[in-house]
């Protein structure tokens, strides 16, 4: 069967609105009455399926249709190997979905978990395969293998977490270690990494251009290895691992912002050949990354970082920054910017809506972990949160509904 991206991509973002409404879900057990289902069973569920059904799928495709683009000739050899990759993909991914409500951690999702790592195992093998038929010059091909890598590495974190259970040897340092081992590593590696290779082909960036292009991949490259120890200052680093972590986190802010000049100076006119609201979509997501890594930057002052950690509205918002503000939308942005999604008025307003319901959600979060600091209850926070869900949720459909119905899909810009 030839690689139908359009039938791919209507997974991608179906399954974000799954995700979506379970976090609605989750909202209104919070803030209303509902005792159907168990609320952490929920969570697992959300977490897992946003990060394998939604980003994950998402990102293995749009690298799939890079190389489709970067290698024509190999088309017929290896559109069986992607589809079965993403096929079994899926197949986890709604596997754990469903068992994770359920069960929990049980048998049936552990067993999805670690098939879905397998699989990622067996993207990471084919495609870096493949980035060998890609012209080397093309500066995407690093973040793409370093995505891999840190994809690979972050599954260190599952197996160390798995074997505490079975052994049921659980320490609550080394535990929260190894879940903040596989956060990191999936978030500021695969995720990042792989955007980034996405938003380098976008733009067609070329070293002959500026030589700083290939720079910065080693620069986020090597500084987000000790980057990892930033989530763990609760725990007694030794002063060299402390000193190193620093200068991770000033690398980090140092390269985004001369990339940010670079890019803002060379690729400002270019972009307005895009639509007005694609355009403030790119602009959210580079505000909301660079408040990230200023916050980052921030959170070497251990104390700092020690209140924040405390509190899981702050975890919460971080989170969702991350996955919502910068991944999600950037994602969202890059599909209807190459046209694989067919724009209309309905899905351009969907898409607002659903940034709309992004910024709100990351605004009552932080204003609930600010007040949570001095122990002050903000009233009716857990309802504005619901109604932030719910503006995402309307905004996703609306969008779905209308770049969908149609069935049109461009070809590759």
């Amino acid at each position: 069967m030839p690689f139908n991206s359009k039938f791919w991509l209507r997974f991608s973002v179906i399954n974000l609105l799954i995700v979506a409404l379970l976090g609605l879900l989750m909202r209104y057990k919070i803030g209303f009455e509902f005792p159907f289902f168990n609320q952490k069973n929920i969570l697992h569920s959300h977490s897992h399926f946003a990060f394998s059904g939604w980003i994950s799928h998402t990102l293995m495709l749009l690298m799939i249709l890079f190389l489709e683009k970067k290698t024509a000739q190999k088309r017929e050899t290896f559109s069986e190997n992607y589809n079965l990759i993403l096929m079994a993909n899926l197949i986890c991914a709604y596997g754990m979905l469903i068992s994770f409500i359920i069960e929990g951690y049980g048998a049936i999702s552990i067993f999805f978990s670690t098939m879905s790592i397998i699989v990622s195992y067996a993207f990471g093998y084919r495609f870096w395969n493949d980035l060998k038929f890609v012209e080397k010059e093309n500066l995407s091909i690093n973040w793409f293998k370093g995505a891999i890598f840190f994809n690979v590495l972050s599954s260190i974190g599952t197996f160390f977490l798995a074997y505490m259970m079975a052994t049921k040897n659980i320490l609550q340092n080394e535990y929260l270690a190894s879940i903040y081992y596989y956060l990191h590593f999936q978030y500021n590696g695969w995720f990042f990494f792989a955007c980034m290779g996405l938003l380098f082909y976008f733009f067609n960036l070329k070293t002959t251009e500026n030589s700083f292009y290939n720079k910065v991949f080693w620069w986020f490259f090597v500084a987000c290895i000790p980057a990892y120890f930033l989530s763990t200052l609760w725990l007694k680093l030794p002063s060299w691992l402390y000193f190193l972590m620093i200068i991770a986190a000033f690398v980090q802010v140092y390269a985004w912002f001369r990339l940010l000049y670079i890019l803002y100076r060379e690729k400002q006119i270019s972009l307005k050949k895009y639509p007005l609201f694609l355009r403030y979509i790119l602009l959210f997501v580079v505000i909301s990354l660079t408040i990230k890594l200023l916050l980052q930057l921030g959170s070497v002052i251990p104390a700092l970082s020690q209140l924040a950690f405390g509190f899981r509205p702050i975890v919460i918002a971080y989170l969702h920054l991350v996955l919502l503000a910068i991944i999600s939308l950037f994602l969202l942005f890059y599909i209807f910017a190459k046209h694989l999604l067919f724009i209309s008025k309905g899905a351009k307003n969907g898409l607002i809506l659903f940034s709309i319901g992004v910024f709100l959600n990351e605004l009552f979060l932080a204003i609930q972990g600010m007040a949570s600091f001095s122990y002050t209850l903000i009233p009716k926070i857990n309802e504005l949160l619901f109604v932030a869900a719910l503006v995402m949720v309307s905004g996703l459909s609306i969008m779905i509904f209308h770049a969908l119905k149609k069935g049109k899909i461009s070809p590759l810009l």
